[in-house]
Parts: C-alpha cells; structure tokens; sequence
C-alpha cells in the first residue's frame, strides 16, 4: 500500500509539472500579414488601420471580433469577414456601393431641391441601407410639418455598374391633414365659439385656401396653449391653468382634433394697490400714479407687467437705473380679491462692457449700434435692452434679433451679444386698385430700405390714375451723420384732374428737402423745404370766373414743420391710445405765393375689448383743422386752399361740401376749415381670419373762407359768378366695412349726407381698394 501511495503522489506531481510548463498548442500565434481581399475603391491600408491586431502581434481571436465590428462600424461595408489562416490573417470584405445621383418622384408640394437639401445621401457619398432609411424618416416629417401625415416615402436602389447605384424615394404626399375640430373641455365663462377666436390655429373651412391657420402643427400647439392663458388672465382670472392640450388624428389620417383642457378658476378683481421701497430718497406716493391700473378693476396680467415695465422707465429716468420692480399679488379667494404690491428695492448693479454684433453680413455695424438705448459703460437696464431689441426689429433688415447678456471681464461687468438674420430689403412693386376719389390706378415701384448696408431708403415710384398721376423719386437716410436726424430729398411730378370738381387740371413739379429728429421716444419734430412749380392749365371755359383768373404756373417756395406726439399701441394696427400732430407751413422764401397755413389732427382709440371680449371694438375718436392766412397783397390760390368732401367727409364727393360757384357748380375750396369724426368698429358676424370689420361713423366738418375778390354772395344761382359760403357744419353719417383680403385693403362706405347745403355734392357709396405684389 505505501508503494501504491508513493507512486500516485508521484503520478500527480509530474501532471502538475507537465501543466504548468508554456504549451505551444494553447499558445495563439503571432500575425505575419494581414491580406485584404475584395476592396475596390478602398484602400488596403485604410482597412488595416482599422485592425485592432496587428503583424508581429498574437492573433488574440476578441481582438480579431472587435476588429470585425470597427470594420462595420464604419458604413463604408455591405459585409465583413476576418479569420486567421496559419500565420495570416484573412479580411475578406464586401464594398457598399456609391450613390451615382438621388431622385425624387411623386413630391408636387416640395420641390426636389428642397428634399435634396435634407436627406444625408449624396451623389458620391457610400450608400447604407441605413442611411436610406434615416431620410425616408426625414421625408416623413417634411411632409408631416406641412400637414401630410398621411404620406409615403419608399426608397429605390437601381444598381449600376462598377458597385453604383442610383437611389429613387418614390413619394405619394397624401391630403393635407386639416384640423377637423377644436374642442375646450372645463371652460364655463367663455363659449367654445369665443375661445376659438383666441387661438392661433383654426377649423379648416373653405374659405381658408390661402391660409395655413387649419394645418396641424404641434408647435402652434404649445403657442395656443399660451394664448389662451394669457387671455384667461387679462380678464381677471389669475389661477387659470391650462392643464391639457391634445391632438388626435382620425382614423383615416384625413384631420386633427385638438383638445384643451381648461381650469378656469376664480375671477379677481383689484382690491388694494401698494407700493414699497427700499430705494433711498425715493417716496413710494411719488410713483404711486405711474401704475396704469385701478382699484375695482378686474385683475389683468397685462396690465401689471406694463406696469413693471413703465415703473421701471419711471425709475431710471429719475435716476434709479438699477431699480427693481417686483408685483406681488396676494389672493383672496374668498373674497375673489387680488392686492397689488409692487416692491420697489436696489438691484444688481451690472454695466455694459460692451456690445457684440455677429450675423449681419450686409448691414453695416453702425446702422445696428445707433439703435441701441445702451452705450459701453452704461447701466444695463432690462427695459432699455428689451427697446433696443424691439428697435433693431423694426428697422425691417433682419427675420431675426436677439440679444442676450453674458458676463463680462469683472462680475459687475456684462456682454450684450445681437445676432441677427439677414433679409431682402430690395422690393419691386406692381399694384393696381380703384379709389373713388383717383378712379382706376396703376402703381409700379422700386425700393431699397437698406442701400449698401447703410440704412438709407431710396425708391422710385410711378402712379398712373384716371384722375392722378405721380412720378416720385426720394431718397432718406434715418440717422444722418450718425445723430439723431432723419434727412431725406424727394424730387416728383404729380398730375390731377380736377375737371369733374372745379373745372381745371393741374401739374406740380419740384424738390422737397426733408429734416426730423425725435426729442424723445413719444415726441418727433420734422422740417421740410419745398420748391414747386404749379401750372393750371385746360381750365373748361365754362368753369368759374374765379378759377379761370389763376390760370397759368406760380411758383412755390414753402418751409414746413410738424410736430408729432404718439402714444399708441401700434402705429399699424393701433386700438388704444393717441396721436397728436401740428403744424405750419410758411410760402414767401422767394417764389410767388405768400401765405401762413396752420394744420392740426388727432386721433383718440378707445379700447372695448373688457367690456365686450374682443379687441377688435374700439372707439375712434378724430378732429381736424386748418387755416389759411395770406399775407403781402396776393390773395391765396385754389391749389393752396383747404377740399372738404370725400376721405375727410364721408357723405359728400370730393371738395363736394364748402364754397361753391353755384352758377356753374364749381368747388373753390376754403381758408378755414375743420372736421370731427366719431367711428366705431366692430368684428362682423364672420370668421375672424377673413378679416372683415364693421364701422359705424358719423363725420362732421366745416369749410368757409374766401379772398374779398371772390365774395359775391347773396346773388340769385342763375346770377353769373354767384357764390355760396357757408360755414355752418355739414353732417355726414354711414356705414362701412373694411376688408383686409389676400389682395390688399378694401373699404367700402355707404353713407348719407345728413346736414347739408342745397348746393352741395353728396356722394352714397364710396370704395377703396389698392394693392401690391
């Protein structure tokens, strides 16, 4: 037995030697060559450099699989093999093929240049099933931007010769996936009808073939949802959460219905209105009538941020310009009350370092620069960077202005960074209309808002007209000499044909030389000299004897100024606030007529959106006037007289109401003048993206004065020459709409002359219309 023991313990000792001894079976070998076989374009050192195993090294078999995948990793493959044989490794591959060109078929709604623009694959490029897949997705979501959600895409490969193919998405659009329905779900204050008129999207309808108000787009999702917040909180209700907004598309693909779900809340009114400060040498009660609201009114979350914001201007004008001011607003829920507190404190103190200007690769920086509020060194005032933003925007040379803060060289120093987006400023303009006053009229026009990148406006503009003409050159530059001056020259011929009103033609042919400056942002006064030659000429021979005394050319030679304060909310579409202008005209710098002319106008808009629901009820409220003064011993000419009637009187024709030679029924115009008009405006019974709105006005004006060699008043009407002066009101009441079409604007009026004279002209129905394209 201890033979047997002894001889096993040997037995395992020497298999545990014969183990531990380096085995040349178990050992992997080392590389001598990597072959690569089946490559055509590629070279074969490339696909070595992708080897993770290289010659001299052990042909370790995970780094020949991990080889294998970066081969495959790189696209350029259709297929990949890597085996050792011997001493040699062995990388057999299979090219993908070149893309020889890319086409489209069945796309009519995207041209092909677009799609080309978007898909990966290019002529050249190495083709991968992949990649075809990756922009037959991207073609999908083209079209489902546009509406198509009901589109195909499939992909084609044509193979060619020499390891190409051609790649052909065959594309069916589909219909447009409209908006089917709008639904609101938790809205009891406002009818579905009226909310629907407060987003952006709409129901498709048939009306609707040159708008895209009624396609689905998940972004204008998300821009609905904020409209409608912002209008629940106008009208008072300042827990308002729009909790849901959800599309569903149809079964067919064919349309969408959306879903908003609304929690309305309780409806505020003002309670109590504060104000704190921590401000030394600043008096809350001093500040207390800036803030544009009142206790009683319904809460509005408008109307506290511009009261944020006009405290603010407030502030940093008064020497504050790191004021912060913070609206508190405490609920009473029970009591459906809201206190206002507007905490007034110090804040940060930041500095402009300086301003960056990237993106304009036209507009020169200093066009850019002049519209900021903010110069280096200044206070960075929120506001001031918030106008000089908007201010850059209306320039109308950029789609797209931000400007965004990042800290500067110190932590109280601040970059102002402004990229913009280049656009067309270039126009060229052919229009066409009717207006009652001119009759038919052609309009053709050229236009550079943006000269060379400089900001200067230059046009040229021809008008033919049945009964006006115009050919008008001008040319402005807004910051001349970089300051605060707009200068600008106009140089034009207008022809009229003034037959039908007063018997006679008349042609103007000269220069303007144009000046203004802003005093400040509400505040502008402008200048203006005028030389302009005057003919009267093919004057009816039956016409009046006064008109036919002014026969023949005169020269005038005429500085003007106007002042003009705006306070509306837009110079465009204005629906609150007003506008105020005056001015004087001064002929005898030379020249042969000698007169003073004052004029003056305003207009009052008087919002009724709280009270009605809509912002398109507003009140219009205007007044006018003008008086002529000649002075020396020439009395004043009819071309410089003051025309009621028509656009300034609706009821009566053009110069229709006023001094009038009724012997031969000849309107000759006034020296003293003045016109009312109360109008209001209303939204029809229509869908609001028509774009119809009602008026309702009434206008009222007078128009007397006459030379002393013209009175001859008191005749009987068949007396030759008699004259008619009446300077008690003319009353003109009516109706009207406006229509803002795809084609332009178009007003039409109907209107009755409720107070007139016997001698004056009335006119019932009048239209406007005009357009460009």
């Amino acid at each position: 037995m201890d033979s047997l023991s002894r001889l096993r313990t040997l037995l395992l000792v020497l298999a545990a030697l014969v183990l531990a001894l380096p085995s040349s079976a178990q050992a992997p070998g080392r590389v001598a060559a990597i072959e690569v076989q089946g490559n055509q374009r590629i070279e074969a050192d490339t696909i070595r450099s992708y080897m993770l195993v290289q010659p001299g090294e052990p042909a370790d078999p995970d780094r020949l699989d991990r080889s294998l995948r970066a081969l495959f990793a790189t696209g350029l493959f259709r297929d990949v093999e890597v085996r050792p044989e011997g001493s040699r490794v062995i990388v057999r591959v299979v090219e993908n093929p070149l893309v020889n060109r890319v086409g489209f078929e069945g796309n009519r709604r995207v041209t092909s240049e677009v799609l080309r623009g978007e898909v990966q694959l290019r002529a050249r490029s190495v083709f991968t099933p992949a990649a075809a897949q990756a922009d037959r997705q991207r073609i999908l979501e083209i079209y489902a931007r546009r509406g198509r959600f009901g589109a195909t895409v499939e992909p084609k490969i044509i193979e060619l010769d020499q390891n190409r193919v051609d790649v052909v998405f065959e594309i069916t659009e589909g219909e447009v996936a409209l908006v089917a329905r709008i639904n609101f779900v938790g809205n009891t204050n406002y009818s579905d009808s009226r909310l629907k008129e407060v987003v952006a999207t709409r129901e498709q309808a048939w009306y609707r073939l040159l708008s895209t108000s009624d396609n689905y787009d998940p972004d204008r999702l998300a821009f609905d949802r904020e409209l409608l917040r912002r209008f629940y909180l106008r009208q008072g209700y300042a827990d308002v959460e729009i909790t849901g907004a959800t599309a569903e598309l149809a079964p067919d693909r064919s349309g969408f219905f959306l879903t908003y779900t609304i929690n309305e809340g309780p409806r505020y009114r003002i309670a109590n209105i504060d104000v704190t400060s921590t401000l030394r040498g600043l008096d809350p009660a001093t500040v207390r009538g800036e803030i544009p609201v009142s206790v009683g009114d319904w809460y509005d979350g408008d109307a506290v941020e511009r009261a944020d914001n006009q405290l603010t201007e407030f502030l940093g004008a008064r020497g504050f310009p790191f004021a912060n001011v913070e609206p508190r607003v405490v609920r009473n829920r029970d009591a459906r009350t809201v206190d206002l507190t507007f905490e007034i404190s110090e804040g940060p103190r930041a500095y402009v370092e300086r301003i960056e200007i990237t993106g304009n690769t036209r507009t020169q920086d200093r066009v850019i620069r002049r519209e900021f509020r903010l110069a280096e060194g200044d206070p960075l005032v929120v506001q001031q960077v918030r106008r000089s933003r908007d201010r850059i925007r209306s320039l109308g040379f950029f789609s797209d202005v931000q400007v965004n803060t990042q800290p500067g060289s110190a932590p109280d120093r601040m970059i102002l960074n402004t990229q913009v987006t280049e656009r067309a400023t270039g126009e060229f303009t052919i229009g066409g209309g009717y207006s009652t006053d001119a009759g038919f009229l052609a309009d053709l026009g050229l236009r550079e808002r943006n000269l060379l990148g400089t900001g200067i406006d230059s046009r040229i503009n021809l008008t033919l007209a049945q009964r006006r003409s115009q050919v008008d050159l001008s040319v402005t530059d807004p910051q001349f000499l970089e300051r605060n001056l707009a200068a600008g020259a106009d140089v034009f011929l207008v022809q009229r044909d003034l037959r039908d009103t007063s018997g006679y033609r008349e042609r103007r042919a000269g220069f303007a030389l144009r000046m203004g400056y802003e005093i400040n942002e509400r505040l502008r006064q402008s200048w203006s000299y005028s030389l302009v030659d005057r003919d009267i000429y093919d004057v009816d021979p039956n016409t009046s004897r006064f008109i036919r005394e002014q026969e023949g050319r005169t020269l005038l030679s005429q500085i003007s100024t106007t002042v003009t304060y705006d306070r509306r909310d837009s110079r465009i579409e204005p629906r609150s606030g007003y506008v105020i202008r005056g001015g004087v005209d001064f002929a005898g710098l030379g020249g042969d007529v000698d007169y003073v002319r004052f004029r003056g106008d305003a207009q009052y808009y008087i919002p009724f959106e709280r009270m009605l629901g809509d912002p398109e009820y507003v009140l219009v409220l205007a007044a006018g006037g003008g008086y002529l003064a000649p002075y020396g011993d020439n009395d004043s000419r009819i071309v410089d007289r003051f025309f009621l009637g028509g656009e300034n009187l609706r009821g009566f024709t053009l110069g229709g109401a006023g001094p009038r030679d009724v012997s031969t029924n000849d309107s000759l115009g006034g020296e003293v003048m003045w016109t009312t008009s109360a109008e209001f405006r209303f939204p029809l019974p229509v869908p609001a993206e028509l774009g119809f709105i009602g008026r309702a006005f009434v206008d009222v004006g007078s128009l007397t004065g006459l030379p002393s060699s013209v009175n001859n008043s008191g005749c009987p009407p068949t007396f030759p020459n008699c004259v008619r002066d009446d300077a008690s009101p003319r009353v003109g009441a009516g109706i009207g709409i406006s229509w803002r079409s795809p084609i332009g604007l178009i007003n039409i009026d109907l209107a009755q002359a409720v107070v007139k004279k016997s001698y004056d002209e009335t006119q019932v129905f009048r239209l406007g219309f005009g357009t460009r394209f």
